[in-house]
């Protein structure tokens, strides 16, 4: 069996997610800079958000979550995968195709379901009118998943990991351009995505072609191999979506109140980062190496693989989630407060950051044990799990909104993803050892926890004694930058200290990556 390496492509996946995430955070900057919280931002979230939702569902969701399994087992026994990616290409492309139609054709409806609360007000036109320009982007990142699965499962992470880069560095050049040019810098951003789709698409399908995987358009064949796959990626459509789905239904609630959608999207891009680059880099990188090694009978490889991804979740979520928890204000601060974001967005951004900082071990866990159901092509578990977390999301949603307001939303997504872990460790238990943590990361576990909450008093400490510096004029750009090193000094000391983890382990993965 040839190896996936999993800390190397676990590192190659971080870093270029890390290197979109930056970008992503430049783009946002600029967004709330140039437009702000307000009528303009809530229809263009609305109207984006709506390729990224079926993009879940098509993509990185339903799709892969079939794709990928299937694919390595052939790739492994040389059982024609090029084959079996060349019909999937196709069905891929007609199965989408026929939803851009759907969507264009009912863009207003759709907009109404997914932010009724926009009806009546200048933001329900806008985001209809965005959408039709946003929603192909849909087709082209459908297409380009499908290439991405494709080099995953060889084990050249780097190319997949890199294609989403080009999105930022599109947007981030149209709305400066804008701004320095004149005009809507809006209409700048929402004409640069579709060509974003087409320049990620052809990164990775040249990648592909490289690897030695040709892959053409043509005319879809539902083969029984490709009637499986479609039976497998149906319930899998919800257990991926799930959090986009409660993003949705979030959106629908904030929708009520003006700002609110721009708020949660502020917040969902801050806490999207760490979820970025260690989430979804152990959703990649474990999901073929998990299929592979099951194909080949290795279980002691699979728990191995299992519980060292579990570590490099649990490194660096647990001090992300701590320092989303103390220091929400300052963070916001740095990062969006200019322009036309006041102090008053500050405020209200921060406390959704802080809250769905309680929730984000959550949506990590649910990367890490969601492979280990569709590496055995069930998605039907993970499928009915998700119905009862979104339910759980839904009643809180809408039922906290007339108490605490906007916020009920990050609240409900927060609960329903603890919800959604405790669902699928629950179920995990039938699998046998491969899907239990080994002794290592039992050892490790409370020791990382032990040195993240450590880390949380320093800061808290620190914030206490030196947070009059954000007031300063200039002042507040270093005062975070001090505080950010301070967090990890504090938390690498401890950790080391307690047996957290090697510094040498970090090392050797650096050098292979």
């Amino acid at each position: 069996m040839k190896q996936i390496r999993l800390f190397s492509g676990l590192f190659t996946v971080g870093f270029w997610t890390l290197a979109s995430r930056i970008l992503g955070f430049l783009r946002e900057i600029l967004l709330t800079a140039y437009i702000g919280p307000g009528p303009v931002m809530d229809a263009f979230v609305a109207a984006f958000r709506l390729p990224n939702m079926f993009r879940r569902f098509f993509a990185e969701g339903a799709f892969n979550a079939a794709f990928v399994p299937m694919f390595s087992k052939r790739l492994e026994g040389g059982e024609n995968a090029e084959g079996f990616a060349q019909d999937a290409f196709n069905l891929l492309a007609v199965a989408v195709l026929a939803l851009v139609g759907l969507a264009m054709a009912f863009m207003p409806a759709l907009v109404w379901i997914t932010a009724e609360g926009f009806y009546g007000d200048e933001r329900f036109d806008l985001a209809v009118d965005y959408g039709y320009v946003v929603f192909p982007y849909i087709l082209f990142m459908s297409l380009a998943a499908l290439f991405s699965g494709v080099l995953n499962a060889t084990g050249r992470f780097a190319a997949a990991a890199a294609a989403p880069v080009l999105l930022n560095i599109f947007a981030c050049t149209a709305l400066i351009a804008g701004a320095a040019m004149g005009g809507e810098v809006i209409r700048w951003l929402i004409a640069v995505i579709p060509l974003a789709g087409i320049a990620q698409l052809a990164l990775v399908w040249v990648a592909t072609e490289r690897a030695g995987i040709r892959i053409r358009l043509g005319l879809p064949k539902l083969s029984p191999e490709m009637r499986r796959m479609v039976r497998i990626a149906v319930p899998a459509a919800l257990a991926m979506g799930v959090t986009q789905v409660n993003l949705v239904v979030g959106q629908l609630v904030a929708s009520k109140t003006e700002k609110a959608v721009s708020w949660l999207f502020a917040a969902d891009r801050l806490y999207q980062l760490p979820l970025g680059v260690v989430g979804i880099a152990v959703g990649i990188v474990l999901l073929p190496d998990l299929s592979r090694r099951l194909r080949a009978g290795d279980k002691d490889g699979a728990r191995n693989a299992f519980s060292r991804a579990g570590e490099f979740t649990l490194l660096l979520t647990i001090p992300s989630t701590v320092a989303f928890i103390v220091l929400p204000n300052p963070i916001v601060s740095v990062l969006f407060e200019r322009g036309q974001f006041s102090a008053e967005d500050t405020t209200a951004t921060a406390l959704a950051v802080a809250v769905y900082g309680i929730g984000l071990p959550a949506f990590m866990l649910q990367k890490l044990l969601q492979p280990l159901f569709f590496a055995r092509e069930d998605t039907k578990s993970p499928f009915h799990y998700a119905i009862v977390a979104m339910i759980v999301n839904a009643g809180l949603a809408f039922g906290l909104y007339p108490l605490v307001g906007w916020i009920a939303p990050a609240i409900a997504a927060s609960t329903a993803g603890w919800a959604m872990v405790a669902l699928l460790a629950i179920g995990a238990r039938r699998m046998g050892e491969e899907a239990r943590f080994d002794d290592r990361f039992k050892r490790r576990a409370w020791r990382i926890v032990a040195a993240s909450l450590g880390m949380g008093v320093v800061l808290y400490a620190a914030i206490h004694l030196f947070g009059w510096t954000f007031q300063l004029p200039g002042w507040r750009y270093l005062a975070l930058i001090l505080l950010i090193k301070v967090a990890a000094a504090s938390y690498f000391f401890l950790g080391h200290l307690f047996g957290a983890f090697e510094v040498s382990e970090f090392k050797k993965a650096l050098r292979r990556s």
